[in-house]
């Protein structure tokens, strides 16, 4: 029988942002494939955990905030306390974006995207790339973008930039740390149907325009995007380092 590329048994693998939609997905699909899986995030998870066990898998919880350094620190403190290693993270923590003209958007709004969304991701980057450092085995690390960090939508300034400078912290640190088998990707999904966007797809008229978004003519699942996070930080990904993958149906491609 083929080895299974994708078997992470053993393995550790923190997740951002686990509560549901893409991470939560995510942390199931690892779970499955025997990792260990810490969730971090503001809220608990615990339906993600209940998941989890439901697969035969093991999971805790972190309470962080990921704009607050000393939450991010000790998230991988505690990590490292109880496991001893960290083979692979997604940073799939998010908010989502403020709808208003540039020049209405407050900034408050702008300085609260860009913590969460975009130092965010650089903070968890810093502290989990030194463990990976000390590993003899490296790790993997995936960064959650949009499809809006290699393009534009009108209407949300702040996530745009924010999401444009996930790509930019991706690539530095994908072609810093690939010498040392830290490889650092990033992960741009098209609309997804997730508890974030529920109140969008809601709206009848709304759901017809994302539907005229890409060449699918439909939204994505969770379980649509978590594949390639999966394919990322496995051993079939060894030779990708600071690359973008937009997960879009052809929304960018035209």
């Amino acid at each position: 029988m083929a080895k299974n590329l994708l078997d992470f048994t053993g393995q550790v693998v923190l997740i951002t942002g686990g509560r549901s939609g893409i991470g939560q997905a995510t942390a199931v699909a690892f779970a499955e494939q025997g990792a260990k899986v810490v969730i971090a995030g503001r809220s608990h998870a615990t339906e993600t955990l209940a998941k989890i066990k439901e697969v035969g898998g093991e999971g805790i919880f972190i309470k962080t905030d990921v704009s607050v350094s000393s939450d991010v620190q000790n998230l991988i403190n505690e990590i490292v306390e109880k496991y001893g290693r960290l083979d692979a993270a997604f940073n799939n923590s998010g908010l989502f974006p403020v709808m208003n003209d540039l020049i209405n958007q407050t900034e408050e709004d702008f300085q609260t995207i860009i913590d969460v969304d975009l130092k965010g991701v650089f903070l968890c980057m810093k502290y989990q790339i030194p463990v990976m450092l000390k590993q003899k085995t490296g790790g993997a690390i995936i960064n959650c973008g949009s499809v809006v960090s290699v393009a534009a939508d009108p209407g949300m300034a702040p996530y745009v930039a924010a999401k444009h400078g996930v790509a930019g912290l991706t690539k530095a640190a994908g072609i810093e740390y690939i010498k040392d088998n830290v490889r650092i990707n990033m992960l741009a999904p098209g609309f997804t149907a997730t508890e974030m966007t529920a109140g969008w797809l809601a709206d009848p008229v709304f759901c017809e325009m994302v539907k005229g978004f890409n060449f699918a003519h439909r939204w994505a699942e969770p379980k649509e995007i978590s594949g390639l996070v999966l394919f990322l930080a496995s051993p079939m990904a060894s030779f990708i380092a600071g690359s973008v993958f937009v997960v879009d149906a052809g929304q960018t491609a035209h």
